[in-house]
């Protein structure tokens, strides 16, 4: 019996897809495989090869996003697709399909609104460059560090989200920081979530990334930049105000010290320049204020927002929802 059947639920697996005609019909025949009835959406973002064509092929529904960019494609899947539970995966065949009903058991036992596929094994493949690695790992410090909250692999492309959470996505971001975007919605907002440990495989040959170290992760970067301005702006705003009042107060203080002295201000130009940098740092101090309480409201909003959504177990069946205390839920997982 198909999974969602026997669940009660709609699961919906999300693939965006640029220029991957060599690996795309592989990901949609082992997602069906490792859940089946599970439905399968590719999504095509102007490839210039036969990726649509393989996918429908495989058996997959094949949509196409022409604006440019993975973030686009989630955003316009989030608002198409009315599912329960959600998958989003690489079309590139590196991710370990068989990992999924784990990662969808997961979601449901918690309950959690994402399970995040946390890449093992990275070293031994050359899909997972050096550069990417260590960028990964300093983004994860950083976004921990910011946002108060442990995250192992923010860029992974492997996750499932409760209906909840995808409804709740404002999803602004255009490229592949939407990964970035993903992880700070659901540490902004403290949703329950989870990691699991998911396969990690090589690229087949004559398969190449569409991934740009540098590219990539300035735009990341920039936007962790605007994410900490807008979840985080006492942080934001304090820091700027204090770096304002440091360089008033080292500029101004000799002025001051001399005017203490003799009677004089010769220095005018540095006088007139510390004051205007204090006024500066007050008022940035007050604009990180102002907004920390717009954040509040903006948040709880979001909340409420979230709230209105029905969770994913009201779905599932009543079989599910108050299962044989001896038997169990039968999960998701398949033995050999």
């Amino acid at each position: 019996m198909p999974a969602q059947d026997r669940l009660g639920l709609r699961i919906a697996a999300i693939v965006p897809c640029h220029d991957e005609e060599i690996t795309v019909a592989k990901v949609v025949r082992d997602l069906r495989a490792a859940v089946p009835g599970m439905v399968v959406y590719v999504y095509d973002n102007n490839s210039t090869d036969r990726t649509a064509e393989r996918a429908l092929e495989a058996g997959a529904v094949v949509r196409r996003e022409s604006l440019p960019g993975k973030g686009n494609v989630i955003r316009r899947a989030f608002a198409d697709i009315d599912a329960d539970v959600y998958v989003t995966i690489d079309g590139d065949d590196t991710y370990e399909a068989g990992d999924l009903p784990a990662m969808i058991d997961k979601l449901l036992d918690g309950p959690y609104d994402h399970v995040l596929g946390v890449r093992r094994d990275t070293r031994q493949t050359s899909s997972y460059r050096p550069g990417h690695e260590t960028g990964n790992k300093i983004f994860n410090r950083l976004t921990s560090a910011l946002f108060r909250a442990p995250v192992s692999d923010m860029l992974s492309g492997y996750r499932v989200f409760s209906r909840r959470f995808v409804k709740s996505f404002p999803a602004i971001s255009r490229r592949f920081e939407t990964e970035t975007e993903l992880t700070v919605h659901m540490m902004s907002l403290r949703l329950p979530c989870a990691e699991h440990p998911v396969g990690f495989r090589e690229r087949p040959e004559g398969s190449e990334s569409k991934l740009s170290t540098v590219g990539d992760g300035l735009r990341i970067l920039g936007l962790l930049a605007q994410l900490v301005r807008h979840e985080r702006p006492t942080l934001f705003y304090g820091v700027l105000s204090l770096g304002l009042a440091a360089l008033s107060l080292l500029l101004g203080v000799p002025v001051v010290a001399e005017y203490a002295e003799t009677g004089l201000v010769p220095r005018l130009p540095t006088a007139v320049l510390a004051a205007a940098l204090m006024g500066l740092a007050f008022l940035m101090g007050s604009v990180g204020l102002i907004l920390d309480g717009l954040l509040r409201a903006r948040r709880e909003s979001a909340r409420l927002t979230y709230l209105r959504l029905a969770p994913t177990l009201e779905h599932r069946s009543a079989d599910e929802l108050h299962p044989d205390p001896v038997a169990g839920r039968a999960p998701l997982t398949r033995t050999a």
